[in-house]
């Protein structure tokens, strides 16, 4: 087991852990991950969430996180959230239980949502019901 596969959905001081952390280490999570840039951008994509989506790497990275990724999270419970934070100067980390509803069936999930000032990447962690 590596040592990020060690760290649980809701592990305190997460952010710089993830911001450090090799692709390789990203894709043993045993949740989805997405980390995107201030411009929305997503540089970072898990293999857990791209078979849990569907969606492959090459697919995501580049693409904006809230208008062609994943739609359904450009709204005032998530996008806006990282917004207001960036517009504060301040940290972000909420979990949300929250539905994704875009290219499938709709599933309820826990949402986390971790930004901070000093971090150039955003990130959503994506739990899933097992």
């Amino acid at each position: 087991m590596t040592q990020l596969a060690q760290y649980a959905f809701a592990q305190p001081e997460l952010l710089p852990i993830l911001t450090s952390a090799s692709p390789e280490l990203l894709d043993s999570l045993d949740f989805g991950l997405i980390g995107f840039d201030a411009d929305g951008m997503v540089r970072q994509y898990n293999a857990f969430e791209s078979r849990a989506a569907g969606l492959s790497p090459q697919r995501v990275l580049g693409q904006s996180l809230f208008t062609h990724v994943a739609p359904c999270m450009n709204n005032f419970m998530v996008a806006q959230r990282f917004e207001d934070a960036a517009g504060a100067g301040s940290a972000l980390d909420d979990t949300i239980d929250y539905v994704l509803t875009l290219r499938m069936r709709p599933v309820k999930v826990k949402l986390r949502l971790l930004s901070a000032p000093a971090q150039a990447m955003r990130y959503v962690l994506i739990q899933r019901a097992l």
